[in-house]
């Protein structure tokens, strides 16, 4: 109780002192006239000593984002973007798992977790996310936590989101009861990350790593660690580093800059008092390793792997960047040496590499997945052989530039969106100053030949190096890593460069939408829509669907197709897939090419001047690919290396039975879905002369869709449109396949998977349901009630939130465009242990909603951020393509959303519940579960035994 009143302010502390004196009696009122007139004057005189909240001071200014300092110690990033119809609210605290102590393993991240509980004036945080229709989060990491919210902006969504993350700063309820009921959900999550050995392998390699420093240890924490905390130790972590002088706070998005500043200050955080308590930095430094290290990891699985870790200086040190470009000299597909040394000749079937934005020196890991067949002794002889050798490798000026452009690449596409720019300035927050973000691109640019040579010797020592191996070694070569240097002297007086073009202030209603769209058709048969605005950075996203086939000719052609379409960006008769990479890497451009089946999806990100020389290597790509041999057979290993390692995952066994049920398609239909076995045997089946073929025979633009959003020249693109694909026809006509609602028996079916910690929960029931139906809107936002939302859904708060059974439950409900044919599913992640328990959960709740419905009070929340979570995401421009795209083939205008959203808003609790009981049948539910089922039930409230892992990120 103590806490609680310490939490209190002047004025709410004399309120309940009064509250207090009414309960004692009528004596407390039997007081004089003047003694009642001194009490109140004495409050007035309280009220007035209180100390004036300083104004914010400038701090700096660099390309567009203004840094402030409150008095308080807070410091204040505002990045305003009149182009975004949304804003981002993002606190991060410069605390993670480095700054736990002994026994205090994953305290960082149950924190994070804890904090979610609410606070005096925000009781229910999920509820109220989701009633603002947010896209949020909170994530833990080694250097920082951070909480964001992105809504559509408006000032009460804004005032409300300061609001939230003023109160649960200082305010957060971390009470026992609720720490008893998130052990178990934490747990949960810890457990889905040791389902996959590749995972698991990279937490022993860079815990072996580190003997010291806690970056040896994962974010997630020991499990023994998380579940005997105890709540004082919780509640004092959490006043110690969540206060203001800890904290950094920015807003990003549309808002007006000087009156959130005020806001900031006078209403919401400048008033929070600056505590009294000092942070000691941390001060462990991980001595310098003396040998290769080695550790060996058994556990069930279908693909073998290996995992090396070397330590690297930190992100802010000199080397950082030449260390970067030296990854993607050696991993970048398809032309990194370790990648054509290793994938291309099938010693290994997929590499990856990477390193981390930390403030104290980090690691730099290689992983690659091997074959089961094949010898893991002879991959990792030649891995060795090849890491051995970077230190005297010879590096190109081409090979510094390719990678210099991809790592460019990212930052641009990144610095063009504040959105993203609002969300990973936490990471270089937590290394040291968010300016290092643009330090880091300066210095990118600058590295040369030499600087990778020297970086590549200098680290790249045996001695410096942890695999799952042991070799002593008589003359061991060790490596000392640099300090970080001074953050403050690096960032000092920097200024940047100018800010990036802004955008409009674009309104993302369907109306205003659909006013400016233009759509029209070539001569071909393809329809495009083009909605041309002003865009931050000038950036522009596209979207091409092709459609192909009928049910008749795709028959037993299902894999085939998938190849077909992965084959398309892997080279063209004029450009290799280098040289594909490396020139949309210099035009600042991405290109994704997906599909199977009957249609085929061309995503595209770029800006207004690249645009037209994108779509035209587009056009090239879809025209000229060459189906290269090798490539081909590359692909083959990495998609069957990928199948292999499902075959005892429990997520991939679970959703493959479920869908199989529910999709009870014959084998020849290129619907079919086919278990693990079938599909290692077609993919091993497939000829490069099937994939040439389906193309010959299918690919055309007859029946294809495009959608281009954003900043672009609109005549430059309709010409483009014309000149690529308007004249590209379809050797065989494209005709729809009519989905046929089926009516699937209830069943129960268990999958077992031994030495797996986490299970699959899947339930659902197909429905006779299309989307312009007239139950539709109140089944869907009835969905939303259920299993929708953040954490608030019926589901969630009873399996998530009050049980702590699953870390992430939800369902979901989908009709057909077209036919009357759809489906209602649910899902969960949870210990196997917890399957009558989470089974039971369910069926009580879907009951409860067939039979006692939905309230008024819920209707009216769930409408507010169901609505505003549309806004949303008409507010981003790659959803927009897309729906742009996806509405020219269901022959629909913005329209269709105006009047969708008003039968939304006019629902009324009876019609939700009456949907809801007319085609929701708990008895018609059919369940798939896969795990550890045989496990031997935990007792409650004894800790489980376990190994550690996961990301810790919630």
């Amino acid at each position: 109780m103590l806490n609680y009143y310490r939490n209190l302010n002047l004025k709410q502390f004399i309120m309940m002192m009064l509250v207090g004196i009414f309960l004692i009696g009528g004596d407390a009122f039997a007081q004089k006239k003047e003694k009642k007139k001194r009490k109140k004057k004495q409050k007035t005189a309280l009220v007035e000593e209180k100390a004036p909240i300083p104004a914010p001071v400038k701090v700096t200014s660099v390309e567009g984002i203004t840094e402030y300092l409150l008095g308080n110690g807070l410091r204040v990033l505002l990045f305003p973007d009149p182009s975004k119809q949304t804003a981002t609210v993002n606190i991060t605290y410069l605390v993670g798992s480095r700054h736990e102590g002994y026994g205090e393993t994953g305290m960082a991240h149950l924190l994070e977790h804890m904090v979610f509980k609410g606070s005096p004036k925000h009781p229910n945080i999920p509820q109220e996310l989701t009633d603002h229709g947010a896209r949020p989060n909170g994530t833990t990491w080694l250097d920082r936590t951070n909480y964001f919210e992105t809504f559509a902006s408006t000032e009460e969504n804004l005032r409300w989101a300061l609001d939230l993350e003023s109160d649960r700063m200082i305010n957060s309820f971390i009470k026992k009861e609720d720490l008893e009921k998130e052990f178990s959900v934490v747990r949960n999550e810890f457990e889905s990350g040791e389902n996959d050995p590749e995972s698991v392998l990279s937490e022993r390699v860079i815990s072996t790593a580190y003997l010291w420093h806690n970056y040896g240890n994962s974010t997630i924490g020991s499990r023994e660690d998380i579940e005997r905390v105890p709540i004082d130790n919780l509640q004092a972590f959490y006043k110690k580093y969540y206060q203001p002088d800890n904290a950094i706070l920015l807003v990003a998005g549309k808002f007006d800059e000087a009156k959130v500043l005020k806001m900031i200050n006078e209403e919401y955080f400048g008033g929070i008092p600056r505590p009294t308590r000092k942070l000691q930095p941390t001060y462990t430094v991980e001595p310098v390793q003396d040998g290769e290290r080695s550790v060996t990891l058994r556990r069930v699985g279908d693909v073998q792997a290996i995992g090396v870790a070397y330590h690297i200086c930190s992100n802010s040190h000199p080397d950082y960047p030449a260390l970067d470009v030296l990854q993607g000299i050696l991993t970048s597909q398809p032309g990194g040496k370790l990648y054509k040394a290793l994938v291309e000749t099938k010693l290994a079937s997929s590499l990856y590499a990477y390193s981390f934005t930390n403030k104290d020196p980090t690691f730099f890991y290689f992983g690659l997945s091997v074959l089961k067949e094949k010898n893991l002794d002879e991959t990792k002889k030649a891995l060795l052989t090849m890491l051995d050798g970077v230190g005297t490798m010879e590096f190109t000026k081409e090979d510094v530039e390719r990678a210099k452009n991809e790592a460019l690449k990212g930052l641009e596409l990144t610095l063009r969106n504040s959105e993203r720019v609002g969300l990973q300035m936490s990471e270089y927050m937590g290394a040291g100053d968010w300016r290092l973000i643009f330090i880091y691109r300066d210095a990118l640019e600058k590295i040369t030949v030499d600087d990778v040579k020297r970086v590549a010797k200098y680290y790249f020592k045996p001695s410096n190096r942890t695999i799952g191996v042991f070799i002593p070694e008589e003359n061991p070569d060790r490596v000392k890593v640099p300090e970080s240097p001074d953050v403050d002297a690096l960032v000092k007086n920097y200024k940047g460069r100018a800010v990036v073009a802004q955008g409009e202030a674009f309104d993302p209603s369907p109306a205003n939408i659909e006013s400016r769209t233009k759509r029209g058709q070539e001569p071909n048969g393809l329809e495009y829509a083009l909605l041309p605005k002003s865009t931050r950075g000038n950036s522009v996203r596209a979207n091409i669907t092709l459609r192909m086939g009928d049910e008749q000719s795709l028959q037993n052609k299902a894999t085939i197709s998938q190849y077909t379409a992965s084959m398309l960006n892997k080279g063209t008769k004029t450009l290799s897939r280098q040289q594909l990479k490396d020139t949309l890497d210099k035009l600042k451009s991405q290109v994704n090419i997906g599909g199977g089946g009957n249609n085929v999806g061309i995503s595209i990100e770029s800006t207004k001047d690249n645009l037209p020389k994108v779509l035209a290597i587009v056009n090239d790509i879809l025209k000229n690919p060459v189906f290269d041999e090798k490539e081909f057979e590359t692909m083959k290993q990495e998609i069957l290396a990928q199948v292999e390692s499902q075959k005892s995952d429990p997520q991939a066994l679970a959703f493959t039975a479920f869908q199989r049920m529910m999709n009870p398609y014959p084998k020849s239909d290129v619907r079919y879905v086919p278990t693990i076995e079938e599909s290692i045997e077609s993919n091993k089946n497939v000829k490069l002369d099937d994939v040439k073929k389906f193309y010959t025979d299918f690919y055309g633009a007859s029946a294809a869709t495009m959608s281009v959003v954003g900043d672009f020249d609109e005549a430059a693109v309709r010409k483009s449109i014309s000149t690529n694909f308007g004249t590209w026809k379809s050797p065989a006509p494209f005709k729809r396949i009519q989905a046929v609602f089926q009516e699937i028996s209830p069943s129960n079916s268990a999958i077992k998977t031994p030495d797996k910690a986490n299970a699959l929960f899947l339930a659902g029931q197909n429905l006779p349901l299309q989307e312009t139906d007239a139950d539709y809107p109140a089944l869907l936002l009835g969905n939303y009630m259920l299993g929708g939302g953040f954490l608030s859904s019926r589901l969630a708060v009873r399996i998530r939130q009050k049980e702590g059974i699953s870390y992430g439950v939800g369902s979901n409900l989908s009709g057909s465009p077209f036919d009357k044919s759809g489906s209602f599913m649910t899902y969960a992640i949870y210990a196997p242990e917890n399957a009558e328990k989470l089974e039971k959960a369910f069926y009580e709740e879907i009951e409860k909603v067939v039979n006692e419905g939905f309230t008024a009070d819920e209707l009216k929340a769930a409408k507010s951020g169901w609505l505003q979570s549309r806004s949303v995401s008409r507010s981003q421009d790659n959803e927009l393509s897309s729906r742009l795209n996806n509405y020219l083939y269901y022959d629909r205008t913005l329209t269709f959303d105006a009047d969708f959203e008003k039968k939304v808003e006019a629902l009324t609790p009876e019609q939700v519940n009456g949907a809801i009981k007319k085609f929701i049948d708990p008895k018609k539910i059919s369940i798939v579960k896969a795990g550890d089922f045989d496990k031997k039930v935990a007792n409650p409230g004894t800790p489980a035994a376990g190994g550690v892992s996961g990301s810790g990120k919630n």
